[in-house]
């Protein structure tokens, strides 16, 4: 991780194709130092990897009493509205803002309908995908999990941005927020951008995917005291909550509620891993050599 250009309230960062989760945050904490002395702080990476959760790093923010917004772009996934080539990542945004509640409001998503590790995990159940996610080199749906996985790296099916295929639900909307994040995520660094995302050169060889990332954290005391505006976001979260339910449904949920009663529930019985997965853990120890590493299960 190296800066390339410091000001007062931003930087722009190298990370040579290091651990992204590491330059990533320690990219959101430079954010919120500089959001401390002046205000704002912002961060822009180019050259990184993977970097996981989007939301962990908006609520770095969220915990140092600051709104957080990341976002990174990724390989070629998403096809543009009227077309059917992989050319946007799944591009992820998250935005996350302290309350007064036990748990911050936390937004985490990614811009195309469904991301591949959902498309996976179908996989590893043996289930078919929804029509709508993903669309084949006409511009027809695909449910075939196990086709998908295989033709989304050959260019031969894409996923559709947030809306769904073509303008009638609105896919263009995602088809935008993912462009935004394209945008923040290469032409403030200079970095990579859509097809150079592939992982491989023009000449067909291997390369590092060389992919950008920007964190964003705003000092809330610099516009209202911390527990005012802690106690006005509860406000809006309580009221949506309170809204009148649909048939069949006895609750409304606001982003991160779930995730944080899902995390206290697993701090209690643990992360279930169904046999799929156990198999591939099991499979990588194995190939890698890793047996000083030890599972609760054997098979």
């Amino acid at each position: 991780m190296e800066f390339v250009r410091k000001g007062p309230t931003t930087a722009v960062v190298d990370g040579h194709a290091g651990m992204a989760m590491v330059i990533a945050k320690k990219s959101m904490e430079y954010a919120i130092d500089c959001a401390k002395k002046y205000g704002l702080g912002m961060v822009a990476v180019r050259n990184s990897s993977h970097f996981g959760m989007a939301g962990y790093y908006s609520a770095l923010a969220a915990e140092a009493g600051m709104i957080g917004f990341c976002g990174t772009n990724a390989r070629p996934a998403i096809a543009p509205t009227f077309s059917t080539q992989n050319k946007l990542g799944t591009n992820p945004m998250a935005f996350a803002m302290p309350s007064d509640e036990a748990f911050p409001f936390s937004f985490d998503c990614a811009t195309s309908v469904a991301q591949r590790g959902k498309i996976e995990l179908y996989g590893r159940l043996g289930k078919d995908v929804p029509p709508g996610w993903v669309i084949d080199i006409e511009g027809k749906t695909r449910t075939d999990t196990q086709g998908i996985l295989a033709d989304l790296l050959k260019s031969r099916a894409a996923l559709a941005p947030l809306g769904g295929i073509g303008e009638e639900g609105s896919g263009y909307k995602g088809y935008g927020f993912a462009t935004v994040v394209e945008l923040l995520s290469c032409a403030l660094q200079q970095g990579y951008f859509l097809s150079q995302l592939t992982g491989f050169a023009p000449d067909g060889s291997k390369q590092e995917p060389r992919i950008g990332h920007f964190f964003l954290a705003i000092n809330i005391e610099c516009f209202t005291e911390l527990d005012l505006f802690k106690k006005r976001v509860g406000e809006v979260l309580r009221e949506l909550r309170a809204a009148r339910k649909a048939p069949g449904h006895d609750r409304i949920y606001t982003a991160g509620e779930k995730e944080y009663y899902t995390m206290l529930e697993r701090e209690k019985t643990g992360i279930a891993i169904n046999a799929a997965l156990r198999k591939m853990m099991l499979k990588v120890r194995e190939d890698y050599k890793l047996s000083q590493w030890e599972f609760p299960f054997s098979e």
